[in-house]
């Protein structure tokens, strides 16, 4: 009892921390136009903006006290996290490219990691004038009004959320004859987000992600009830020493083995093709 209650009282901590921080990078956020932001490339066509590095410092800035650690997409990775029992989880812009094409897709992501699991999120997308809140020990709001996930039972008729690149690439040709609604979008932590608050029914990439990517949406949808696992079918920890995830699955908690069968066909090869070795 007395462990649940620390936990409860660092994620409470931690939810105020991580609304504040959200009010601070939406204002940073004020002299940016979408759509008209010059972008950068750090590697092949994955870009980064001033935005992106504004944002990061804000967060940093905002969320980290002594004694926790700290992984951002915007930040060289400080190793010493990995001795950490606390540590702080953040994309400062996840949707890039959707915020430099001006398409409504995009958020600010940040998570509170407590030994391994995220335990408290909030997800904030400007554009659209939402704001994700929530943790493991009080459910979560969306625009401070309760939410949950889907409660959905079957994945007939259900709205999946997808990669907008996956589906550019031609990904998700192979679901073209499912019996459920595919909705591209960009960012998988807005996906997640939305999944979380019953917006949407599932969404799933089945290819590697980072846990800046994934790891609030985790917290969010694990928090409104809903199921998430790797594509090895566990739990997400997260503060590894790679923080790359070989992909995930997320959704409403009665769609679990649906989505479980429906995927299977798919899931040796995407397994084979996520181990580092490859």
């Amino acid at each position: 009892m007395k462990d649940k209650m620390e936990t409860d009282f660092h994620s409470d901590d931690a939810l105020k921390r991580i609304g504040e921080a959200l009010e601070a990078a939406s204002r940073a956020l004020k002299p940016f136009v979408p759509g008209a932001v010059k972008a950068d490339f750090k590697s092949g066509d994955d870009p980064v903006t001033e935005a992106d590095r504004a944002v990061n410092r804000v967060l940093h800035e905002t969320l980290l006290r002594d004694g926790e650690g700290w992984l951002s997409e915007e930040s060289v990775d400080d190793r010493s996290r990995l001795s950490k029992d606390r540590i702080w989880i953040v994309d400062p812009l996840d949707g890039t490219r959707e915020f430099v094409s001006g398409i409504p897709e995009w958020c600010v992501s940040i998570a509170f990691i407590e030994n391994g699991r995220a335990v408290a999120a909030g997800i904030t997308n400007p554009a659209t004038g939402e704001t994700f809140l929530g943790s493991l020990a009080r459910g979560i709001t969306r625009n401070g009004h309760s939410a949950r996930a889907s409660r959905r039972q079957s994945l007939s008729g259900a709205l999946v959320l997808a990669s907008r690149s996956e589906v550019k690439r031609g990904e998700w040709q192979r679901f073209g004859d499912a019996p459920f609604s595919v909705q591209p979008m960009g960012s998988v932590a807005y996906k997640l987000a939305r999944v979380a608050a019953g917006l949407a029914d599932v969404t799933w990439t089945l290819t590697p992600k980072h846990e800046w990517d994934v790891a609030a949406g985790v917290a969010l949808v694990e928090a409104a009830g809903g199921f998430v696992s790797t594509l090895a079918d566990g739990q997400p920890r997260f503060n590894n020493e790679s923080a790359l995830l070989p992909g995930l699955i997320a959704g409403g908690p009665g769609l679990r083995n649906d989505v479980s069968l429906f995927l299977r066909p798919y899931l040796e090869a995407a397994v084979a093709n996520a181990r580092p070795d490859r």
